[in-house]
């Protein structure tokens, strides 16, 4: 376990237009593709941007604020079927997750190969949540906020007859007529008044979750409201019908009275906003080249910017929260890659690497 002083620095990788996210295709160490939130994804071969983006989904997508093209996730037969799925907000202020496929030309995607998901009808311009993600089980799955506006206004966190709100997680091959099909050990298939793609619950905005690539555990940066940003932590499959407690608490403290959330799982880690505003969720760190960070959780905040760890110890308060020396102005996003290298994406236009060695 590192002690999370020191020993990283960044490498600028390019500069883009608000990038929100960076992510790699599975069994690809060449490419490393980056989501502009005003809609495109842009490519870097071997740490260099290619003129030539991947995809433009620019006049398909409401920008900018909160939202945006948010995310993207390769499948994990990418190499052989090229699917691939993106997170955005429609022209509507509605939540889209849609397929496409990679084109005859492996670095561009093919734009009539689109096929919409999901659609979630979101109330408000804020609160998108933002992330798709595979998980370890070659599931799908998607952090979706409560649906926006200030303190839960329609209580959507602890309401299991809605999307908003929810970590979602479903299998994105089609069903009949349906366009995906929801796994049958779900935890609320079959329960009357429940949607049945529903993995957890009580989450305000889920901007960035992640599964530690060692031992699966979940973890999520939760945004906060009035006074708490929050990391939720839990063991492998703990996630299952797991409720976070938005909006009967935020953080630890009691929030809507009106709200109840008796076995709600208590956050592993919170800070006041004396200390920033939003949190931007991170990894449980992997790189061997990176020992001050090994196995611990690596987190910032967008408007504080310096880069914290503390260690991954899920269901157990965290200790030991340092920080790590780094700042990445307008902090938005976190991404890795198939070797565990840690990336961070600047609001105002830079992506970067971490790299071992102080500068």
């Amino acid at each position: 376990m590192g002690d999370g002083v020191g020993g990283v620095h960044l490498v600028k990788l390019g500069d883009f237009q608000q990038p929100l996210y960076a992510a790699q295709p599975p069994g690809d160490p060449h490419h490393l593709f980056v989501v502009e939130q005003t809609g495109r994804i842009q490519v870097l071969r071997d740490g260099r941007p290619l003129p030539r983006p991947f995809l433009d989904l620019s006049s398909q997508v409401s920008c900018c604020g909160e939202q945006g093209l948010l995310s993207v996730a390769f499948a994990p037969d990418y190499a052989k079927s090229g699917r691939f799925y993106v997170y955005y907000t429609d022209h509507a202020d509605d939540v889209r997750i849609v397929e496409y496929k990679r084109s005859s030309d492996p670095l561009v995607a093919d734009p009539s190969s689109q096929r919409l998901i999901l659609r979630v009808p979101h109330p408000f311009t804020n609160h998108n949540g933002g992330l798709v993600l595979f998980g370890p089980d070659g599931m799908l799955y998607i952090g979706i906020g409560d649906g926006g506006g200030q303190g839960d206004p329609n209580r959507n966190g602890q309401n299991l007859s809605t999307l908003l709100g929810k970590l979602l997680r479903i299998d994105p091959t089609p069903s009949g007529k349906k366009p995906y099909t929801v796994p049958p050990d779900n935890p609320f298939v079959g329960k009357p008044g429940a949607r049945p793609e529903i993995y957890s619950y009580g989450l305000r905005n889920p901007w960035r979750f992640a599964f530690d690539s060692r031992t699966e555990a979940l973890s999520i940066g939760d945004v906060g409201q009035v006074d708490w940003e929050e990391v939720d932590m839990v063991p492998r499959g703990d996630g299952r019908g797991a409720n976070f407690g938005w909006s009967a608490y935020e953080g630890f403290a009691r929030f809507n009275e009106d709200q109840q959330a008796p076995s709600a799982v208590p956050p592993v880690f919170v800070y006041s906003h004396d200390s920033g505003c939003s949190i931007t969720g991170g990894y449980v760190v992997r790189d061997k080249s990176l020992p001050t960070l090994y196995g611990r959780y690596l987190y910032g905040d967008y408007c504080a910017g310096q880069l914290h760890s503390f260690p991954a110890r899920p269901d157990r308060k965290a200790t030991d929260d340092q920080s790590l020396g780094v700042e990445v102005p307008s902090l938005s996003s976190f991404g890795t890659d198939d070797a565990g290298h840690i990336y961070a994406t600047s609001l105002e236009g830079p992506v970067y690497e971490l790299v071992a060695g102080e500068r």
